[in-house]
């Protein structure tokens, strides 16, 4: 009895094993077919953002999270609005799909923070 269950208990040792080691193949590969994401990303031409005339007059301000992907030449191909107020969300990525970044080797994604501020 004793060896029969030390015989399943290696069995199970040797698929969990091979699920881990598939799990890990499969997250590489999901890995390499993603986008680069780089932080750091040198900004060549920053454009204000328009501050919506309706969150003004409802005083609404805060940071708006952009998450944007950029060319190897610096243009912005997209820009998403990952946070923040959803009043404040269109302006900023509008202002954003007009950067340039510094050019680079290959397609990139960086996340940018856009502040909006009311004048005391």
């Amino acid at each position: 009895m004793n060896t029969l269950h030390c015989q399943i208990s290696s069995r199970r040792l040797r698929r969990g094993g091979i699920r881990l080691f598939h799990t890990a193949a499969l997250a590489l590969l999901l890995s390499l077919a993603l986008p680069a994401r780089a932080e750091e990303r040198g900004i060549k031409v920053r454009v204000a953002p328009v501050y919506p005339e309706i969150a003004k007059r409802m005083r609404i301000s805060g940071v708006v999270r952009v998450e944007v992907t950029v060319d190897p030449d610096g243009k912005v191909i997209d820009a998403k609005a990952v946070s923040g107020n959803r009043a404040l969300c269109t302006a900023a990525e509008d202002a954003v799909r007009r950067w340039r970044f510094v050019p680079a080797d290959a397609q990139s994604t960086v996340t940018v923070d856009i502040t909006f501020t009311l004048a005391q």
